[in-house]
């Protein structure tokens, strides 16, 4: 009896692994964006070289794409195509939605279906993920299965800034692919700049002879001083020839490509080329620095024939119905010192300068839609009057988005909280350089398009979002790899993912798998699953610091600062009780003893007001108050280098007063605090600052205001003693720095200011 059950064991697990492939396993189905209806099935698609990929003709196309996927990529040489294994493309009439497809593997066959070709062809990106990258020509086993899938929103869009620094048309080609395989469907290409002029038009060749270079780079942050340059000429374009053939490399993936010509701002690099297009007689040259610039379009007869020209060659090169004309950032200095723009003021009966600006675009806007097309433009373009088809981008925070939907124009969210990928993604001190910020894949993860103050109406009108990628800080192809993923992966499952499917723990799961096809096509992803996170917690009066990961993963930590080791150190179980200031450190480590994290690292300085009662009289900006008023008295001091991480609270414009409550008469010796002053970020530290005390008795201990000294530096420390002090008590009267003055960066607007730990001994 026993040999005779080894015997159905054996036989079976034969004919198992003879349809499974003994050389390869089935991949387990991971897919991003999650579809909206899966069912895995028994039963394996064995897909040979004898696979035959066929459909109706409405999907040439798409079938051309994946045979030669098949081909190339997994070395599947069609040989004797036979019917009884195959790939049917087919038009499915229940679907709707012209991106919505069904995809049904079984044993002997696929059967993709769809209403369109790019139905179809986002089927074909998720049959892919469930295939090697790479593949020698062997049969590839494929777990059967159904699934039924459409798209939350009609807009999913991936940004690019050439201008600040150029990327060759490979580069182009490879960030479409891999954003097309994300189920993207349009790639905004930002091609002028202060820094340069990215895209050849043939009427105005200085703008490829002068306007497409620049002297030299920056070197190092905007925000360091002395600043420092490379004195390495910098530059390049695109002829009309390799924009086209990008193009229909793009429309071949459903990709949309939309081209972004900024206007009446970010315009330094034309006007060095072609001066009269400036307020100014003074010639100027290309920007070899970041940030905004006083030179701007004047809007003459001159510039307005040299942008119709343009815009002439632009809608030629690109078949989609939207232009991008930026709008954002355009200083008005020039115009206020310019008399041909005062005397216009008068002459078109218009409020002021940003009424210049609205005319400015609504002149533009009348002709682009005499030429078929549409614009696009930065929220700033709602200050003036829109025609009822322009689209709003709105990137500083949802009020833009809000406003334009409510006034019943289509909106595209990309506000810096959630999609600006040029910010830093971890807390790690050793982060690639970036331009501030801090944006984490969790928090693109959790992204809502749709902005709560909108009525179901109102929701219509909100078309998607759009992750964007400023170059400032990305030299490189393998740095803007880096920076954009793994999250331009997380907010593609936000805008193709129904909300009821997404989890974050199971998108996390899914990820671990996908960066293994990331490995395989050379993809420079950061690589933050296992990083570690530290919270600071206060439970029935003791102090005790939290470790986690986003996996639940084993942690190792010292609290001497010493480098954790994966035999040695302590594995974190609960939180670590803190009684004393304390130097943590902590790793996660592999089951091979290999260290896979990030050195975790914090000093919690104890000192008198941890755990108090902290009041401040205004709330922070809600996209710097990661850690609450609590974090400016909880021992833990911020980046020294950066401003986005919990632990610094950023107020915009308005001046801040705290109060910290003691209960008891408590000596005061010092009190030290410190304030950013990255004034390339709108950041300025205040010029004074005063500190008050109140006793038992409520007697108030007034003193006077303290100068702040040493504003030329990155970061304000403020050190004040005291004698003979006991409060109860203290506050702390903090002065906005005021209005940024002209020709700084922001200059006219509200300055910011940051706020880090306050210590008192």
């Amino acid at each position: 009896m026993k040999s005779y059950l080894f015997l159905v064991i054996l036989c079976f697990c034969f004919l198992t692994c003879t349809k499974q492939n003994s050389k390869n396993a089935p991949i387990s189905p991971n897919i991003i964006p999650v579809p909206l209806e899966q069912e895995i099935k028994e039963g394996i698609f064995n897909l040979t070289k004898d696979t035959f990929v066929t459909g109706e003709s409405e999907f040439k196309n798409v079938i051309k794409y994946l045979r030669s996927y098949l081909d190339d990529q997994l070395q599947l040489h069609s040989n004797s195509p036979s019917a009884e294994n195959e790939i049917n493309f087919v038009t499915d009439t229940n679907i709707t939605d012209e991106e919505g497809y069904s995809l049904e593997i079984n044993e002997n066959s696929i059967i993709i279906g769809s209403k369109t070709s790019k139905g179809a062809f986002y089927a074909v990106q998720t049959l892919l993920q469930l295939i090697p990258v790479v593949n020698n020509g062997e049969e590839i086993p494929i777990h059967c299965i159904k699934i039924k899938d459409k798209p939350r929103f009609k807009y999913r869009g991936m940004h690019l800034d050439v201008g600040r620094h150029f990327f060759s048309v490979d580069f182009i080609k490879k960030y479409i692919d891999v954003i097309a395989s994300l189920k993207y469907n349009t790639f905004h290409w930002h091609l002028t700049e202060d820094q340069g002029w990215r895209i050849e038009i043939k009427k105005y060749p200085k703008l490829q002879e002068i306007a497409a270079y620049r002297d030299e780079t920056l070197i190092g942050h905007y925000n360091s001083q002395p600043q420092q340059f490379d004195g390495k000429k910098y530059g390049g374009y695109y002829t009309q020839k390799e924009v086209k053939d990008i193009v229909t490399y793009a429309s071949e993936r459903f990709v949309t490509i939309i081209p972004e010509i900024e206007m009446p701002g970010h315009s330094q690099a034309a006007i060095a080329a072609y001066p009269e297009l400036g307020c100014s007689d003074t010639p100027i040259k290309v920007a070899t620095t970041w940030g905004v610039f006083d030179e701007v379009y004047c809007p003459t007869e001159t510039t307005f024939k040299f942008l119709e020209d343009v815009i002439d060659e632009i809608v030629e090169l690109f078949p989609g119905k939207y232009i991008h004309i930026g709008g954002d950032e355009a200083p008005k200095t020039k115009w206020k010192t310019s008399s041909f723009c005062q005397q216009l003021i008068k002459e078109k009966n218009l409020k002021d300068e940003h009424g210049l600006q609205s005319y400015f675009i609504t002149r533009m806007e009348k002709y682009i839609n005499s030429k078929g097309k549409q614009i696009i433009g930065w929220d700033e373009i709602l200050e003036g009057v829109l025609a009822p088809n322009a689209t709003v981008m709105s990137w500083r925070g949802i009020k833009g988005a809000v406003k334009a939907a409510k006034e019943k124009h289509h909106v595209i969210l990309t506000p810096t909280s959630h999609c600006y990928f040029d910010y830093y993604q971890s807390e790690d001190e050793n982060e690639p350089l970036a331009i501030g910020g801090y944006l984490p894949l969790e928090k693109v993860y959790h992204f809502n398009p749709i902005p709560e103050d909108l009525t179901k109406e109102e929701e219509k009108y909100v078309l998607g979002a759009q992750g964007n990628v400023w170059t400032e800080y990305m030299k490189t192809p393998e740095k803007v790899e880096y920076m954009v993923f793994p999250r331009a992966i997380a907010l593609s499952e936000v805008l193709w993912s129904s909300e009821n499917q997404k989890k974050y723990a199971n998108f996390i799961a899914r990820l671990t798998h996908f960066q293994q096809r990331f490995n395989a096509k050379d993809i420079n992803y950061a690589n933050n699953l296992h990083i570690i996170k530290g919270d600071l917690l206060e439970k029935k009066g003791k102090l005790m610091y939290q470790l986690s990961t986003s996996n639940n993963e084993k942690i190792i930590y010292t609290i001497d600062g010493t480098e954790p080791t994966s035999n040695l150190s302590t594995v974190y179980v609960n939180p670590i009780i803190i009684n004393k200031t304390t130097n943590l450190k902590a790793l996660v480590f592999d089951n091979h003893g290999k260290k896979i994290s990030s050195l975790f690292s914090t000093k919690i300085n104890l000192h008198k007001a941890i755990g108090k009662k902290i009041t401040l009289s205004t709330d922070p900006h809600p996209s710097y108050n990661a850690g609450g008023a609590k974090a400016l008295i909880n021992g833990i001091s911020g980046s020294s280098k950066r401003y986005g991480d919990k632990e610094w609270l950023g107020f915009f414009g308005k001046d801040v007063n705290i109060s910290i409550d003691f209960d008891t008469l408590t000596p005061i010796n010092s009190i030290k605090i410190r304030f950013h002053n990255g004034n390339g970020q709108w950041i300025y530290a205040p010029k004074k600052i005063k500190f008050d005390f109140v006793s038992t008795e409520n007697i108030k201990q007034q003193q006077d205001f303290t100068p702040i000294k040493n504003r030329d530096s990155l970061l304000c420390n403020v050190h004040v003693k005291f004698k003979n002090v006991k409060a109860s008590k203290v506050f702390i009267d903090i002065p906005n720095y005021g209005i940024i003055p002209e020709g700084k960066q922001g200059a006219g607007y509200n300055a910011w200011t940051f706020i880090d730990e306050i210590i008192i001994n």
